[in-house]
């Protein structure tokens, strides 16, 4: 059996950065000391001049992207998800998100992932907060294909986007024929009858194998890729809510505020279901192996089959 192929979807968007570039030359990508960890180095490689490095200034940072995006320029602002989206909010929703601003912040190190990193750089809450702002849409590809197709559509977009990536390189899943990323839409992995799991991130796959063990205990589990955090796509979310009755959300975020949030929002409204919110209890992360605290806080697998498990039982 071949070895499945891993890749942070970080590299994905350094990658797309490229490819998109080549196409495109008023792709600007913008950097806060970190091109190497954010992959955007791979970018200045190739256009020298159309990088960016604004130093570790953050807010500085989005207030040159969103001049540039004033002159007809499509800027990328990159950095980690706690400085991208928690140190520069102000910025991002003052200065990008009140214009409705032509600027995509490409956010990486997301999530407990980021590892022995530790706590104050394992961004958890950055989904709620960019949410929050109006107009902003938020992707959280699942993996390499998933965010070099963000990318390129964040791009053909007009107006801001957050799009998260991860640092801990993640299986591709997404190499089918028929695959097409759309803003706004989620994706059916595997149909199932008797519980719904909505996945975002690199929680997509490990849902997918939970899916795989609750199927050995008689459990048809629908596993449903939400790429697209906002807009969500409600018509999808109902529509599986309704077939199967309970709702399972599955994230590398807090629980509050990110897709549980955004799923149990649109079924109270219109679909009241039973929902299980499994993501980062009210708590911070901790430093560690990524693959031990995933397991840790029970966002491997395992942790979702268990879950899961009890609460269809």
């Amino acid at each position: 059996m071949s070895e499945v192929k891993k890749i942070a979807t970080r590299d994905s968007y350094g990658n797309a950065l490229v490819e998109i570039g080549n196409e495109h030359e008023d792709l600007i990508v913008l950097d806060a000391d970190l091109a190497g960890a954010t992959k955007t180095g791979i970018f200045k490689k190739a256009f020298p001049k159309r990088h960016l490095d604004c130093g570790i200034a953050e807010a500085n940072m989005v207030g040159i992207a969103a001049g540039l995006a004033t002159c007809g320029k499509v800027p990328f602002v990159s950095s980690f998800a706690m400085f991208a989206a928690g140190r520069a909010f102000e910025q991002v929703r003052n200065t990008v998100g009140y214009p409705h601003l032509n600027v995509k912040i490409g956010a990486t190190h997301a999530g407990i992932s980021v590892g022995e990193d530790g706590a104050t750089h394992q961004c958890l809450e950055d989904i709620a907060l960019m949410r929050e702002i109006p107009g902003m849409v938020v992707i959280n590809p699942s993996d390499d294909i998933e965010a070099r197709a963000a990318v390129r559509a964040a791009y053909e977009y007009v107006g801001p986007v957050y799009l998260r990536f991860g640092r801990l390189a993640v299986p591709v899943i997404n190499d089918g024929e028929d695959y097409k990323f759309e803003i706004g839409k989620g994706r059916v992995l595997k149909e199932g009858t008797d519980v719904t799991i909505f996945a975002t991130g690199l929680e997509v796959c490990e849902s997918v194998e939970a899916a795989k063990l609750l199927e050995n205990d008689g459990i048809s589990a629908e596993v449903i890729n939400i790429a697209t955090i906002k807009p969500i796509d409600r018509e999808l979310v109902v529509a599986s809510a309704r077939k199967t009755k309970k709702v399972v959300t599955v994230e590398e975020h807090s629980v509050i505020g990110g897709l549980g949030s955004a799923v149990c929002e649109v079924l109270c409204e219109e679909e009241p279901t039973k929902v299980l919110r499994i993501g980062v209890e009210d708590r911070f992360g901790e430093s560690g192996p990524a693959l031990e605290l995933l397991h840790k806080y029970e966002l491997d697998a395992e942790g979702i089959y268990k879950k899961v498990k009890a609460f269809v039982k």
